[in-house]
């Protein structure tokens, strides 16, 4: 089928839009019309690094549209659910198998190859030449994609798709690494380094449990938003050294745990430095970080990576869900929304640190 889809041609090269080619669902496939998708910093991570080989490619993975079609294996889904889209796991590994399909033993295959399993591309151009896609089991950048019944979820359809589209996986990390992966007990505090869509999910997500958290964020309307979202303190870090002594000052000798979302070595070493005794760091950005290993050593500290906040879609979408509707998560705030057509805009919207969350909105 004829569909609209973002490809990027060149490495680290801009997203353009162009008509392309989708075949019909396999028996284990399913066929969703494309509402909204969010813009991860996976995202724009990814096309800058990915293989040329392996070009162009359609990236994408926190999706939301309603299901037009599905394969005769499909049960749990029909034509007409509004669904929302998330990562992609094998449901029978060892992982899987015990309930943490985050850490799937296929996730590489299943989410980042550019091509189904079995190394074929249901994508091409318009002339048959391939496109890849398949990222995390979806390629949301499109008009529409293909997914599988591990990484769509079905939702209520009265949710604004705005809303829906980055719970699959920014809004997912970040409030599943405080409630599933740090669960701060009572009377401890947080920091969170990166207040972007991950980091102020994980701040709304601490407020809701009454947790003091403490913002670390260069851009200071991130810093802004993240008071206004509830946080107890915010602190920029372009001050520097000042950050460690910031952060044990306003936690009343450092925070009980940390969570680093920009993958940056200053932000790693920071939360390192101030984290007190038998604290616990969770890394969940992306980046090649260095530190002093002795404060590890002599604080006995925890560090611990987490991916997708040790998620599992179908119990955490619907209790995100729930937050959201209590109020507890008031993700609108985040949001900002671009036409599909002006994906590129919105890519630099984010990386600038202008807007939190694009949300790209389907013509």
């Amino acid at each position: 089928m004829r569909i609209r889809a973002a490809l990027a041609e060149t490495p680290g090269g801009p997203f353009t839009v162009h008509e392309a080619e989708l075949e019909e669902p396999r028996a284990d496939e399913i066929l969703v019309r494309m509402t909204a998708a969010g813009i991860c910093h996976t995202d724009l991570a990814m096309r800058q690094v990915w293989p040329p080989g392996r070009l162009p490619m359609v990236f994408g993975h926190e999706g939301t549209g309603v299901v037009e079609a599905v394969g005769d294996a499909v049960s749990t889904l029909a034509p007409g659910d509004t669904v929302c889209l998330t990562y992609r796991s094998c449901r029978a590994c060892g992982q899987c198998s015990a309930g943490e399909p985050a850490y799937c033993e296929h996730s590489a295959l299943l989410n980042a190859a550019g091509t189904r399993p079995d190394g074929s591309t249901p994508l091409s151009r318009t002339d048959g030449t391939p496109v890849y896609g398949s990222f995390f089991g979806q390629s949301a950048f499109a008009s529409h994609c293909l997914t599988t019944e591990s990484n769509t979820v079905k939702v209520p359809e009265d949710l604004p798709a705005a809303v829906v589209a980055p719970l699959g996986c920014s809004v997912q990390t970040g409030v599943g690494t405080v409630r599933a992966v740090l669960r701060p007990a009572a009377g401890a505090t947080l920091a969170v380094f990166g207040a972007g869509g991950v980091g102020l999910s994980a701040v709304m997500a601490a407020v809701a449990a009454d947790i003091p958290v403490v913002a670390v964020e260069p851009f200071a309307a991130r810093r802004a938003l993240a008071e206004e979202l509830g946080a107890t303190a915010v602190v920029d870090p372009t001050a520097g050294d000042e950050v460690v002594p910031a952060l044990r000052e306003l936690t009343g000798g450092g925070p009980h745990c940390a969570i680093d979302t920009t993958g940056r070595p200053g932000a790693v070493s920071q939360a390192v430095q101030a984290l007190r005794r038998r604290g616990t760091l969770a890394l969940v950005g992306i980046g090649t970080a260095e530190f002093d290993t002795m404060p590890v050593l002599t604080k006995g500290l925890t560090i611990r990576g987490v991916t997708e906040g040790d998620a599992v879609p179908a119990v955490t979408v619907p209790e995100l869900i729930g937050l959201y509707r209590q109020g507890r998560l008031p993700l609108e705030k985040l949001v900002t929304e671009f036409r599909f057509a002006d994906i590129e805009a919105a890519a630099e919207a984010a990386l600038t640190g202008r807007v939190v969350k694009p949300v790209l909105r389907m013509d």
